[in-house]
Order: C-alpha cells, then structure tokens, then sequence
C-alpha cells in the first residue's frame, strides 16, 4: 500500500462510495463494551505500525471535519475547537517559562 492509496480492505463492490472517516478492516468488540479482563487482549489484536497510527489520526480528522467544518450550517464550533487547542499546545509548550515567572510573596 503506497501513500494516498485506498486500504487494502476497501472493496468498491462492497462498501460502496469510499469514505476517508470509516475504518474498512476487520470489525472488533468497542472499547466500551469491554470487559476488564479483556482490555489486554484487546489492545494486543489492535495494529501498533506507523502506518496504522496515520490511518487512526486520518480518520479522526475526517470524522472531526464531516461532523463540524463540512456540515451546510456549521457553526463556529470548529474555530473555538482550534483555538482552545492551539491555545493548549503553546501552553504546555512555555510550561517551564510560566512557572518560573510566578509571583512570590515575600514577608
């Protein structure tokens, strides 16, 4: 599978339309349903490669965009959504400068 192609299990046949927000392997037990005796189980079957990571992180974005940006009345959710995380990522990111600064008293 090279990059930009479809996932090998993507049959067109099959599924129909391809759809970048759903996943197209073998369908699993959620991971709210489980059991906390099958919780290792579970997370050993899951794929670890760098490629399932993309895949994951692909289809969370696209699930993000049909669910806020695309819609016909959208909102203004998305922008509020990016600027509390932007706002999240340069706060930890200037952690350790931010706490050095704090104010003292002194008595």
């Amino acid at each position: 599978m090279a990059f930009g192609d479809y996932p090998i299990e993507y049959d067109p046949k099959k599924h129909g339309p391809y759809d970048p927000a759903r996943y197209y392997g073998k369908q699993d037990i959620p991971f709210g349903q489980l059991k906390l005796s099958e919780v290792g189980a579970w997370f050993a079957r899951r794929n670890k490669s760098p490629t399932a990571l993309g895949g994951l992180i692909g289809r969370a974005y696209w699930r993000w965009q049909h669910k806020y940006v695309q819609p016909r009345r959208g909102g203004i959710a998305p922008f509020f959504q990016v600027a509390v995380g932007c706002s999240l990522f340069f706060y930890f990111l200037n952690y350790q400068k931010i706490t050095s600064h704090r104010n003292y008293k002194y008595h």
